[in-house]
């Protein structure tokens, strides 16, 4: 149902993937549509379209700005992948939620991710979103074009800006291939671009337990979800097909 869910607005976006499936957690809507509660999460804009259990009426709600329109810069709202520039491109919103949704279980207060491919820096905001005030959230790319772009992106607003300001947030360039051990190990990685492979690397920065999730192939690719149990041992799940860039060699400087 993903061509049904463009929006003529950020929030008409997030309700369209709800209303159709593509978001089941609130936590996920939440975080996309901008809104951090101290305890997960419940969105009276969101409500208004979808009830909720009332339980989860805790706290008052904060609106933290983010927007994809402030990290895609055409069809913000579309749910489809838009050109950023530097031959790369922001994933369709569809997608994000599914990475998100999958990658939940590990994202708590003071989880640690990675976020390979940034790009934009959108995914990496909400990832951020997910986590608590002690979280940390890595994004890297191999374009200094994109790590500016990125960071220039989330400074479009004040939670954004905040989040930089305090290193809960922090954009590095460098190969997602090789991840980036100084921030290490993490709770939840996730790779934004296909690899042709699985990194072992990627794996080995893996906290036990943790999670990856990560798109693989050339010509028909797929996501495949990655776990690490508390005992180090990995089981790999092969679950979907999808389109996404490569993850390649930087281009030429």
């Amino acid at each position: 149902m993903a061509w049904l869910s463009s929006g003529s607005s950020n929030a008409a976006l997030i309700g369209n993937l709800k209303n159709h499936g593509l978001i089941t957690s609130e936590r996920v809507a939440s975080a996309m549509l901008g809104v951090r509660r101290q305890h997960h999460h419940f969105s009276p804009l969101l409500n208004q379209q979808f009830p909720s259990n009332l339980d989860d009426q805790l706290t008052p709600p904060v609106v933290t700005q983010v927007d994809r329109a402030h990290y895609s810069p055409a069809l913000p709202y579309q749910d489809s992948p838009q050109t950023i520039g530097f031959g790369a491109t922001i994933s369709a919103p569809h997608m994000h939620a599914s990475a998100a949704e999958s990658l939940l279980p590990y994202l708590h207060p003071s989880a640690r991710v990675l976020d390979i491919g940034s790009g934009s820096g959108y995914l990496t905001h909400v990832l951020a979103n997910l986590v608590g005030p002690d979280g940390r959230v890595v994004g890297i790319d191999h374009i200094q074009g994109l790590v500016d772009l990125s960071t220039a992106n989330m400074q479009k607003s004040e939670d954004g800006r905040r989040m930089l300001g305090s290193g809960k947030v922090k954009f590095v360039k460098g190969d997602g291939r090789q991840g980036y051990k100084a921030g290490g190990p993490y709770d939840a990685i996730h790779v934004g671009a296909a690899a042709e492979e699985e990194h072992k690397g990627l794996v080995e920065q893996l906290r036990a337990p943790g999670r990856m999730f990560i798109p693989v192939g050339v010509s028909s690719q797929w996501i495949w979800v990655v776990d690490k149990d508390e005992k180090g041992e990995v089981r790999r799940e092969k679950q979907f097909g999808v389109r996404y860039v490569p993850l390649t060699d930087a281009p030429v400087e």
